[in-house]
């Protein structure tokens, strides 16, 4: 009783018919495999680049050495007189 038999599968499967119809059930078949199989090429790629570095470690570049950065001086803005000319009435 604890099991799952073929005729709980078959009664799924008719209830799945009747709720999406025929025409939609290749279409979320299709959907579903394809999205099965980029799961598991996904994780066969994660794996693959899990066990990689441990396998093959790439000599770590060494930094680049800078030159020590110059502090910025502002120059305070010249404090000359703005001549506006008014105009004459």
């Amino acid at each position: 009783m604890g099991s799952i038999s073929p005729w709980h599968l078959l009664i799924v499967a008719l209830v799945f018919l009747l709720f999406f119809g025929s025409k939609r059930m290749p279409d979320a078949a299709r959907s579903l495999g394809r999205s099965m199989r980029i799961f598991k090429s996904e994780v066969s790629q994660m794996q693959n680049e899990a066990t990689k570095p441990a396998e093959t470690a790439p000599e770590a570049a060494a930094p680049q050495q800078l030159p020590p950065a110059q502090p910025v001086v502002q120059q305070p803005a010249a404090a000359q007189p703005v001549n506006v000319e008014k105009p004459q009435v």
